[in-house]
């Protein structure tokens, strides 16, 4: 190799890595900026009020805002956030295609039947007060099992049929969900509403404890096969000859992304979009490196959800949107927009 083409090509990594670090660091600050309208939304708490709040000096009724309300609902947002947006990257890589998210493969709407049954006909009371959560996260997950199970053949699992038994599975949930809200009692039946259409106003600390073990253990799994993911993002045949286990990588990423998105879900509701947007936000921006998308989608998750929470609250005042309505009404249009004026996507290298 000629000298000339090594030094482009050295040049050309150190402003690769320039552009991701001053990605990364924007994106950080956007999520540490996020956090202060968040704490103080809804209250009549000052700024410079709120460090001494969060160390407990003040008022006892602010701090109890603060510290048991303001505070878990913050962390859970971007919780949720940072879970969705890095399981809507897994999928994305994983399928090859830029529409791809957790609900292709029905998860989505095997948990919405979960919640639905404990909310409809008390089923799961053995979990007590997490009944709905708790009932959200074992079809969730039960749910990845029966779409890997039904997509098994003599030949192994292939990504076609997955996206096929997750799109029947998926649906026949959807429609399992329809009839519990048919027949579900009357006094039952708001809450099933408010819960499909994603929501947080009941998160607390409780919550976030529930549903911080799965997401963390889902985003590091999805995290440490970031590099597989690149090579299977070119496709699996070349992921194959360079020495890639393309199917043991694939249940990784699919129990890592069911992970992530049961714990989301299971305290938040449906929240849709962000899956979709914010790895195509980021992959337009610094390329399909997963090594660089994963950090990125987690933060960059997290301060979106919480900025859309913000504006869930505000918007309305004093009553609150649910954020998955939110979401929807912002990321369909925005999402199309991209889709529109984005002449060329790349997945997996040029």
């Amino acid at each position: 190799m000629e000298k000339g083409t090594v030094s482009e090509l050295n040049e050309i990594r150190r402003k690769t890595r320039r552009r991701n670090a001053i990605v990364i660091i924007v994106t950080a600050v956007l999520l540490f900026v996020s956090v202060f309208p968040a704490l103080l939304v809804g209250t009549k708490l000052g700024f410079f009020d709120l460090f001494g709040l969060l160390m407990g000096d003040g008022a006892a009724v602010d701090v109890y805002i603060v510290q048991n309300l303001q505070l878990p609902r913050m962390l859970c947002a971007a919780l949720i956030g940072a879970a969705l947006s890095v399981s809507g990257l897994a999928m994305q890589g994983l399928f090859r295609n830029p529409m791809a998210s957790p609900s292709v493969l029905g998860v989505s709407s095997g948990a919405a039947f979960g919640a639905s049954l404990a909310m409809g006909f008390g089923i799961g009371t053995m979990f007590g007060s997490f009944a709905v959560p708790a009932m959200a996260f074992v079809f969730c997950f039960g749910t990845m099992f029966l779409v890997y199970m039904l997509a098994r053949t003599s030949g192994g699992v292939s990504v076609a049929m997955l996206l096929l038994a997750g799109i029947a599975v998926g649906a026949f949930f959807n429609g399992m969900v329809s009839v519990v809200q048919y027949v579900a009692d009357d006094k039952a039946l708001p809450d099933i509403v408010f819960w499909l259409m994603g929501r947080l106003w009941g998160c607390g600390w409780e919550s976030f404890k529930l549903a911080l073990i799965p997401i963390v253990v889902g985003i590091m799994l999805i995290w440490m096969s970031a590099r597989e993911l690149n090579l299977i993002s070119l496709g699996e045949e070349q992921a194959e000859n360079l020495g890639v286990n393309v199917k043991r990588t694939r249940i990784i990423l699919l129990v890592g992304s069911s992970l992530a998105v049961a714990g989301a879900v299971s305290i938040s509701g449906i929240i849709g979009f962000v899956g979709l947007i914010i790895p195509h936000i980021f992959r337009m921006i610094v390329g399909p490196n997963h090594k660089i998308l994963v950090p990125l989608s987690v933060i960059g998750g997290a301060a979106f959800l919480i900025v859309m929470d913000v504006i869930a609250r505000f918007v309305i005042s004093p009553n609150e949107l649910p954020i998955g309505i939110l979401t929807a009404l912002l990321g369909a249009p925005f999402f199309i927009y991209i889709m529109r004026t984005k002449k060329r996507f790349v997945m997996g290298g040029n």
